[in-house]
C-alpha cells in the first residue's frame, strides 16, 4: 500500500512539473507572439509606400521581457559591401551616411540609391566637386563641396528640408522636383538600388 501511494505521489508530482513546464512555454510563446505582432504593426503603419523614406531603418529593441534584447545594426556592413562591389569612394563614409540619415530620420538607403542613380556611386562626377548626387548640377552650373563629408551632410540636410519635409516621400515624388525632366527612369533606378540594399 505504501509503495502504491509513493508511486501515485511521484506520478502526481511529475504531472505537475510537466504541466508547469508546458504552461511556461505557452506563456512565453504567447508573449513573443504579441511582441512580434506589435513590431509588425508598427512597421506596416510607418513604412507604407506613401511614407517610403520618412523613417530610419536603425536597430530596435524588443521589450517583451525584463531584459532588453538588442538587434545588431548591420547597416554599415550592408552599405560597405554595396560600395565595395562598385568600387565606390563612399566605402569609407558608410557610417557617416547612416548617422546623417538617422539624424534627419530617413531611410539610410536613400542617399546611396540617389548617388548610384546620379553618378554610379561617385565614379562619374565633375572634377573636384565631391558631388555624387547631382545636387545643384544643371547646364554649366556645378555645385561643389569641400569633401565627401561636406557633400553627405549638405545633401542629406537638403533632402530632408526641401523634399521630405515638403511631403515628397517617394522616389517618384522626389523625382518630380529633383529631376522633373525624367520620364520615370530616375525613380525606377532609385527604387532598384533601394531594393538592392535591402
Amino acid at each position: 500500500m505504501t509503495k502504491k501511494i509513493t508511486f501515485y505521489g511521484g506520478l502526481f508530482i511529475l504531472l505537475v512539473l510537466v504541466n508547469l513546464f508546458f504552461s511556461q512555454r505557452l506563456y512565453g510563446s504567447y508573449h513573443k507572439s504579441l511582441a512580434s505582432q506589435k513590431i509588425l504593426d508598427e512597421i506596416s503603419n510607418e513604412s507604407s509606400p506613401q511614407n517610403q523614406f520618412n523613417l530610419s531603418v536603425g536597430p530596435f529593441a524588443i521589450h517583451a521581457y525584463a531584459t532588453q534584447v538588442g538587434l545588431a545594426d548591420n547597416r554599415t556592413a550592408n552599405l560597405k559591401a554595396f560600395f565595395r562591389s562598385y568600387n565606390s569612394p563612399l566605402y569609407d563614409y558608410a557610417d557617416r551616411i547612416i548617422n546623417v540619415s538617422d539624424k534627419y530620420h530617413f531611410d539610410y538607403r536613400l542617399l546611396p540609391a540617389i548617388a548610384m542613380q546620379e553618378s554610379n556611386l561617385c565614379r562619374v562626377i565633375p572634377a573636384d566637386s565631391y558631388n555624387c548626387w547631382g545636387w545643384g548640377i544643371y547646364g554649366d552650373t556645378v555645385t561643389r563641396f569641400n569633401s565627401y563629408e561636406d557633400a553627405i551632410d549638405s545633401v542629406a540636410k537638403g533632402i530632408k528640408e526641401q523634399y521630405l519635409d515638403k511631403g515628397l516621400l517617394t522616389a517618384s515624388a522626389i523625382m518630380s522636383k529633383y529631376t522633373p525632366s525624367s520620364n520615370g527612369s530616375w525613380a525606377n533606378g532609385v527604387n532598384t538600388f533601394l531594393n538592392a540594399l535591402e
